[in-house]
């Protein structure tokens, strides 16, 4: 199992803090879903725990290693990055994405390639390039290229935001299923998403963690109405929780 532990986080651009002296531990397995108002820090950290962007001081953990002391390669088998935006440097066909994936891992699972093909429906587009895809459509191909090399670490930036509903769901599912083998770490728009599918919830606001809990014991705390500045009414269903803003708090 890898756990992902990070310490002291402080970012910082400008006169802007994003990231205050933040420190989270992560183990693994297990699903998390990040949440918090826009302008947090959630996809900072998510960045910083990428090794795609440095801090100012602080570190993370990978394991018992050092993220900065690991190898490009090493990083990219161990650590599975689904940024909110991508575009990219060359019009590639989904084909070709997901192959540039699975060079990534270690060693190419056996059947990887056509498994990721099948479970984010991506037959009908296998031969589409980038720029003649939609929304939704670049968001299925980018999981299946992060996932076709089934990462010990997942860290998905807010992925079924493009989605249509259905893939939504399935999308989220999907990532918050692979927290009983591996560590998925999920941007959650979506609050209802995010306290349905996910085990442990953390908060972020201000470039702070300001709540970490499992996701039935936060459902009821007022600190969720105190951060997005909304009074929360709490329905119980057959599926779970939904938060419903009924007015500013």
């Amino acid at each position: 199992m890898t756990d992902l532990v990070a310490r002291n986080l402080v970012v910082k651009r400008g006169n802007a803090t994003l990231l205050d002296d933040l420190s989270l531990s992560l183990s693994s397995p297990g699903a998390v879903a990040l949440i918090g108002p826009n302008g947090a820090g959630k996809s900072t950290l998510l960045r910083v725990l990428a090794g795609i962007e440095a801090p100012l001081s602080g570190a993370v953990q990978v394991g018992d290693r050092r993220l900065a002391t690991l190898s490009q390669a090493v990083r990219a088998a161990t650590i599975g990055y689904l940024p909110q935006y991508f575009d990219p440097h060359w019009d590639l066909t989904v084909a070709d994405l997901v192959r540039l994936g699975a060079e990534r891992g270690a060693q190419r699972r056996s059947g990887a390639i056509e498994s990721a093909r099948e479970m984010f429906e991506l037959t009908p587009l296998w031969r589409r390039r980038w720029s003649t895809l939609s929304g939704g459509e670049r968001a299925r191909a980018l999981l299946a290229m992060v996932l076709v090399v089934d990462p010990p670490i997942l860290l998905a930036d807010e992925p079924a935001a493009a989605l249509d509903i259905r893939h939504r769901l399935d999308v989220i599912r999907t990532l918050s299923h692979r927290g009983g083998e591996r560590l998925s770490i999920v941007v959650v728009h979506d609050l209802d998403l995010a306290f349905r599918f996910f085990d442990r919830v953390v908060v972020v606001d201000r470039g702070r963690i300001v709540a970490d809990a499992p996701a039935e014991a936060l459902i009821a705390d007022p600190l969720l109405d105190q951060v997005f500045a909304v009074r929360f009414e709490r329905l119980k269903t057959a599926d779970g929780w939904l938060l419903r803003a009924a007015s500013r708090a």
